[in-house]
């Protein structure tokens, strides 16, 4: 039988470089079955265009987290929610982004759900660096 460690903690130092676009720099790890985010904006950014090819084009997968500087927009089908330097939150699945320049955010998402959802991602950049 194998034992979960009873804590975990990192600095920032300790986070693997992530996906690297010209608007944003992600820093990850996976403790266990989630993936922990840290997430610096450096340009609006709008995640939709990656996400064509999921479910209702959308992500699938839940994430929890707290933003330390800036501003972001999440949007549903239904609805749009504002989160803000200070807030934690909680997205649910079936959601996009739009994330202002100078946020910074640590996020806690399920590992293979986020990674399912990452692979649809980077094949849709590879198409839109690809296309003219």
């Amino acid at each position: 039988m194998s034992h979960e460690p009873r804590g975990r903690h990192a600095s920032l130092s300790e986070f693997e470089p992530g996906l690297q676009l010209d608007e944003a720099i992600w820093r990850e790890a996976e403790w266990g079955e989630m993936r922990v985010g840290f997430e610096t904006y450096l340009q609006d950014f709008d995640d939709a265009p990656l996400l064509k090819g999921l479910p209702n084009d959308r992500c699938q997968c839940p994430h929890w987290g707290y933003l330390l500087s800036g501003r972001m927009i999440v949007r549903y089908e239904d609805r749009e929610e504002a989160v803000k330097a200070g807030d934690v939150y909680y997205m649910a699945p079936d959601h996009t982004i739009a994330v202002d320049a100078g946020t910074v955010l640590i996020e806690f998402s399920p590992k293979e759900k986020f990674q399912e959802t990452v692979a649809v991602g980077e094949q849709n950049l590879a198409e839109l660096e690809d296309s003219p």
